[in-house]
């Protein structure tokens, strides 16, 4: 029997074609994760929903506190759009990383995250960018922390047989606020990721000096790290982010926070990527380079 191709113009439509199919049928987007699992027979609904032509779905919207990004926004729109390339350069980052540029042009970030991979490079960045999700269903709707979407690896807590993830949206940055994106593969494109760590760091001058008559003392307000896949699920580092806390921007601060984010980490073995020792090896590294990377974006 083959699979029935729907496109609703509107999220109520879309919210009726998959209650009338029961749990028969599945959202789609872009389809760079849905067509694959068809393929290879992991999953087998009787129709896909496709919401890429829902008014609205396909917009970025610059807000005076958020930043809203549409369900049926690609990668390759967030790559290209001004203001992500000038504010958030963790997120164009990532996104550039995904795959090839014809993966770009149709791949999601919605579906990268409601895919539950703990490696996802849209997952790493939504999780370090404070990032929330808007769910969609019979019950109503509600912001749900895209962190808490993650059950385990591939397990989303989106059910995509009932429920629309419409939009993601997180804090537009404040001024003295940077974001840097880091990740190591076998290859740059087309490769699962050995590590991905995304960061965003809040710069502030309080006033404090190194002694009576020194200068103002840079310090971090505040700090948000994110790895993959270090654990079943993508993991923020939070004792690295409590002692980044109020701290001088020193080096020996930057590196103290990266070795931190190294003992938080439980990476496990992989044979198509890297031994856990590699990885532990290297997440102090590319810590260390993001948030240095993020701290110089924060400065200017």
């Amino acid at each position: 029997m083959a699979t029935e191709y729907l496109y609703p113009e509107s999220v109520e439509e879309a919210l009726k074609c998959l209650e009338a199919h029961g749990e028969r049928a599945r959202v789609i987007a872009g389809g760079t994760d849905v067509l694959p699992d068809l393929r290879k027979g992991k999953i087998a609904p009787d129709c896909l929903v496709d919401v890429t032509r829902i008014p609205d779905l396909g917009a970025i919207e610059v807000g005076e506190r958020t930043v809203t990004v549409g369900a049926a926004v690609t990668f390759a729109a967030i790559g290209d759009h001004p203001y992500l390339n000038a504010r958030v350069h963790a997120l164009v980052e990532a996104a550039r990383s995904v795959g090839a540029a014809a993966i770009q042009n149709a791949a999601t970030w919605v579906g990268n995250i409601v895919q539950g991979m703990p490696a996802a490079d849209g997952a790493i960045v939504a999780i370090a960018l404070d990032a929330e999700a808007h769910l969609v269903d019979r019950e109503g709707v509600r912001w749900e922390q895209v962190e808490s979407l993650f059950e385990g690896p591939g397990m989303s807590a989106v059910d995509p047989t009932r429920q629309i993830v419409t939009a993601i949206r997180f804090p537009r940055p404040e001024s003295r606020t940077g974001t840097a994106w880091q990740r190591v593969g076998r290859r740059s494109a087309l490769v699962l990721p050995i590590l991905n760590c995304a960061v965003q760091v809040w710069l502030a001058h309080d006033g404090c000096s190194d002694g009576d008559q020194g200068p103002t003392t840079e310090r971090i307000a505040r700090a948000s790290i994110a790895l993959g896949p270090v654990a079943p699920r993508p993991q923020r580092m939070r004792q690295a982010e409590s002692f980044l806390a109020g701290r001088v921007s020193t080096a020996e601060a930057v590196a103290r926070a990266a070795d931190l984010a190294a003992g938080e980490a439980q990476p496990r073995t992989s044979v198509m990527r890297a031994s856990r020792d590699y990885r532990l090896k290297i997440i102090p590294v590319l810590v260390t380079e993001a948030l240095n990377t993020a701290l110089d974006r924060a400065r200017t």
